[in-house]
């Protein structure tokens, strides 16, 4: 790229990008499809099954002094099996290249460029983790029954990490000793059978903004706004293995999230928080890349951290704002993380963009009582006036017992959803969809569907 300077009459320098030199690079997903999981002696792939050594993984888990015990099991579609309280879900994946890896930040050093490269996925198996409860936003996932109607991951291969943390570990030690135990895990599967063969591969041309801009001058440019919570209390994410409360907005390339570069220690509500898997599989930013070059040129996307304060709100949109307008964005999509107060910042955004010219859609769910009458959103703006909704959670539903339970049951009178006496004496739990996993999910990874009145 040749950058030249020149000044005008006044004095004022003008920047020209007279055209881009540098060589595309590639973002290479590989997907192994796995169909079955068992535990064996050693973790392998046969066809589209997925053994795991369990005693393995079991000690790497363990090199963390802060846990305790684990425990490793396995819940099916269609089983009769309840995993609560869940906490995290994380697909598997690795990269190829020595020095790099999924999940930068957590495994070795941040220091390589993430969203380029070769990724490998194991595509149908999740790492869920669970255990003692760490706080009152967890929830849980029901592998069969009513409540499976609800939940992506009643539809996974789901090994499930049953966490015992040591006598008087603090909370915030202990859910980062169970996030830390989710990656490795995931980290661990994907990375024993990368030598094997893939069953599908998917390429991604990783552009410049100037290649971007030449290559499709008449198309709207379009950012995509991915919202984080970073609000302490267990109520974090973290970028590149930093915790986003120490962050300002951050500008991704599409696949960096993909890659791992935003990673949950996110306990809010279950319904609509973002695990790892949904940062990984980001379906707003899968659409756009296909839309990209068709109807739309898709710029990138803005990670915000969500804080509580009203000040930090309005300065972390300001700089929204501030990145959006420097991209040339024609339009946007906001997503949401969470409900309440980031209604806050999803609105501040939303009035900036619109205010200055930027078409903007907000994503994002309700909590509009179980008839559905009250007001869903804690916020709202007149410029807000595009709006997807992926459901209440206050909506009732009533679950049937499970033959088996992978946690612990009683967390239901306590986590978001539930309310003492949920659980019914035939093993029956009456709640909110409120507290099953991503049953009304912001990123519009949901069973639920949006329909236009």
């Amino acid at each position: 790229m040749r950058i030249e300077m020149e000044r005008t009459h006044s004095g004022t320098a003008l920047w020209q990008v007279q055209g881009s030199k540098q060589k595309l690079k590639e973002f290479v997903l590989r997907r192994i499809r796995v169909m079955e999981l068992d535990f064996s002696d050693r973790t392998h792939v046969r066809g589209h099954s997925l053994y795991v050594n369990r005693e393995e993984l079991s000690e790497i888990i363990l090199e963390d002094k802060s846990i305790a015990r684990v425990d490793l099991a396995i819940a099916r579609p269609g089983e009769s099996k309840r995993i609560i309280p869940v906490k995290d879900v994380i697909e598997p994946r690795c990269k190829y290249s020595e020095g790099e890896d999924a999940f930068p930040g957590f495994f070795g050093d941040a220091n390589f460029p993430s969203g380029q490269g070769e990724t490998l996925v194991l595509d149908g198996i999740t790492v869920v983790t669970s255990g003692r409860m760490v706080n009152f936003q967890e929830g849980l996932i029901d592998m069969s029954g009513p409540g499976a109607e609800y939940s992506l991951f009643s539809g996974k291969l789901n090994l499930v990490l049953l966490i015992e943390p040591v006598e008087g570990l603090g909370k915030h030690e202990h859910e980062r000793s169970v996030r830390l135990a989710g990656l490795k895990a995931a980290h661990y599967l994907a990375s024993s059978v990368r030598e094997n063969k893939w069953d599908e591969e998917q390429r991604f041309l990783v552009k410049s903004l100037v290649d971007l801009y030449q290559e499709f001058p008449n198309l709207p440019k379009v950012v995509y706004v991915c919202q984080a919570i970073a609000q302490g209390l267990l109520h974090d994410n973290y970028f590149y293995g930093l915790n986003a409360q120490g962050c300002l907005p951050v500008l991704m390339n599409p696949t960096e999230l993909m890659d791992g570069a935003v990673v949950s220690g996110n306990c809010a509500a279950p319904c609509h928080k973002h695990t790892t898997y949904h940062h990984q599989n980001n379906p707003i930013v899968e659409d756009l890349l296909r839309e990209h070059g068709k109807r739309i040129n898709f710029l990138g996307v803005i990670v915000p951290p969500v804080r509580t304060a009203l000040a930090e709100k309005e300065r972390i949109g300001y700089q929204v704002l501030k990145l959006a307008q420097m991209l040339g964005s024609d339009g946007a999509i906001i997503s949401e993380d969470g409900g309440g107060n980031p209604e806050a910042d999803l609105m501040i955004v939303a009035r900036h963009f619109e205010k200055n010219g930027i078409r903007t859609v907000i994503i994002t769910d309700e909590y509009a009582g179980s008839d559905g009458a009250s007001p869903g959103l804690a916020d709202v703006t007149p410029e807000a006036d595009a709006v997807v909704t992926n459901g209440n959670g206050n909506q009732k539903v009533k679950l049937p017992p499970m033959d088996e339970t992978l946690g612990y049951i009683e967390a239901i009178d306590h986590i978001t959803g539930g309310h003492e006496g949920s659980l019914l004496p035939d093993g029956s739990i009456e709640m909110e969809i409120a507290g099953i996993m991503g049953s009304t999910n912001e990123l519009g990874i949901e069973n639920l569907r949006t329909v236009a009145i």
